[in-house]
């Protein structure tokens, strides 16, 4: 199976392997993506291997067509929907090559297709990833009744936030919030800092939570602002950021996960723990999936979902969302 790019799409592929775990016992599951990806899937029993994706260049996609036609594949699930991701398995002469087929050139690299969901007005039509990826493996008699996201958490990686956590932080009884003030995609998914920081200090003086900001790669300088606008401590893991092994385990043992719309947000969900979303640009019903332990925070305006990475006008969608909205959606999944 060829991964998704993002870290929040690969959690939500997480079902489609289950489904062809348990859709083909006894089948030889490899995993193709990122090379990051393998340690946010590692402690999965859904695959077996995982090899990185090649580069772009056509020396590089050959030499990969190579590699695969040497491994004598029979299925090919490709789960991005570029034409090049097809070009490997379909030089690999891979018998069945499925996925959706947007463009001719894409059908012709296909045994299988699926065209992308439309509305009758020939729109695209937005659906969650989850259900979007588990209609790939149904195609090829692989399903799940009750498709649910899974992460695994590795306990080297448990023991070394502990470490970094400290005792008296791990073993308070109120617990602590991860909060995840950044995203990859672009500066319209920031949910402004000083709001940020509003919400964090109402849940530490309302839900007595401490608060752990962690960072991605990048995003160092955006968690130490965000922590010198708190009232309220906070403890920046932000030398060195965390991995995603690292970060699994970080999550796992909070009581509450606060994020953008980015991939901590699904890895949180993954691992059981309650969790509020503050979504800005994009369109929620792309990843609207297992939504009892989640609360998606937004602000409608005509402009929205623009699904751009800069807002061109002033970013109402974000800068009209209120901290206060954050808080009471905290305390609607913690309870009393």
């Amino acid at each position: 199976m060829r991964l998704p790019t993002w870290v929040g799409d690969v959690v939500m592929a997480t079902p489609a392997l289950r489904a062809l775990r348990e859709g083909l016992p006894g089948a030889r599951l490899i995993l193709e993506g990122r090379g990051f990806m393998a340690g946010l899937l590692a402690g999965l029993d859904t695959f077996d291997e995982f090899l990185p994706a090649p580069g772009k260049s056509a020396a590089d996609v050959w030499r990969h067509s190579r590699l695969l036609a040497g491994m004598k594949l029979d299925l090919a699930v490709l789960l991005p929907d570029a034409a090049r991701v097809a070009i490997p398995a379909w030089l690999a002469r891979v018998p069945q090559r499925v996925g959706y087929a947007r463009d001719p050139v894409r059908r012709f690299l296909l045994s299988d297709s699926l065209a992308p969901p439309r509305n009758p007005d020939g729109s695209r039509r937005p659906i969650s990833m989850v259900d979007r990826y588990l209609a790939i493996t149904k195609l090829v008699g692989c399903d799940l009744d009750e498709p649910r996201v899974e992460l695994a958490v590795d306990e080297a990686a448990r023991q070394a936030i502990v470490t970094r956590l400290g005792p008296e932080l791990v073993e308070r009884s109120d617990g602590y919030a991860v909060v995840t003030p950044g995203a990859s995609f672009g500066a319209s998914k920031l949910y402004p800092p000083e709001s940020f920081a509003k919400a964090c200090d109402g849940l530490v003086n309302e839900r007595g939570l401490a608060i752990v900001l962690a960072p991605g790669p990048g995003e160092e300088s955006l968690c130490r602002h965000l922590a010198e606008l708190m009232q309220s401590p906070a403890l920046v893991l932000a030398e060195p950021v965390t991995t995603l092994a690292e970060h699994k385990a970080l999550l796992a043992g909070a009581r509450l996960a606060v994020s953008n719309d980015t991939g901590p947000r699904h890895m949180a969900v993954a691992l059981g723990v309650p969790t509020v979303t503050v979504m800005g640009p994009t369109d929620p019903r792309h990843t609207n999936y297992e939504l009892d332990r989640q609360r998606v925070l937004r602000e409608e305006f005509d402009c929205s979902p623009c699904h751009q990475k800069i807002c061109p006008i002033d970013h109402r969608c974000m800068t009209q969302l209120s901290p206060e909205r954050v808080i009471d959606a905290a305390g609607e999944l913690l309870g009393s």
